[in-house]
């Protein structure tokens, strides 16, 4: 069942997927219009799922899902993991590899391989202040405090001297 994510209690169980580029307005309103349409169908064992999304900075789409109703089971995050490979092959942009770096230029947000961001930390490219983006937040709480972050303050802190 879909809901406001700002409904979502702070313990909701969050997955975010980040984009290789931008998604263009037109791209974000499909997009948005396709997750309405599986959230509100989402479902774990016939019990319906209470869950929002929001598409942030035109590139990261963050689920939430209110465990405290109904948890997520395999089958359902299997149906999730599913749709997102949909929206991958039909935009033609990869948003499950983990192995990369989103961080922000500015008002920008740049987009790097894990190596390169390595490269870039070790050429002082990037600082232990760049914001980076956690991806490995668990819930809405920690989303909040913790997604956007000085590197100094997230697991990006190892490749920084």
């Amino acid at each position: 069942m879909l809901v406001e994510f700002d409904q979502l209690p702070e313990e909701s169980r969050l997955w975010i997927y980040q984009s290789n580029r931008s998604f263009s307005d037109d791209e974000i309103k499909q997009i948005s219009e396709k997750l309405d349409k599986f959230i509100h169908d989402w479902t774990a064992h016939g019990k319906d799922l209470l869950a929002s999304y929001k598409v942030v900075y035109k590139r990261f789409i963050v689920i939430a899902l209110n465990q405290n109703l109904n948890m997520a089971t395999g089958c359902s995050i299997d149906a999730s993991v599913h749709f997102i490979q949909q929206l991958e092959k039909e935009y033609q942009v990869d948003l499950m590899d983990k192995m990369n770096v989103s961080y922000k230029q500015g008002e920008y947000i740049a987009y790097k391989s894990l190596k390169d961001f390595k490269k870039m930390a070790k050429d002082k490219a990037v600082s232990r202040n760049t914001i980076v983006f956690n991806n490995l937040v668990n819930n809405i709480a920690e989303f909040n405090e913790n997604w956007e972050v000085p590197a100094h303050e997230s697991w990006h802190s190892r490749f920084l001297k």
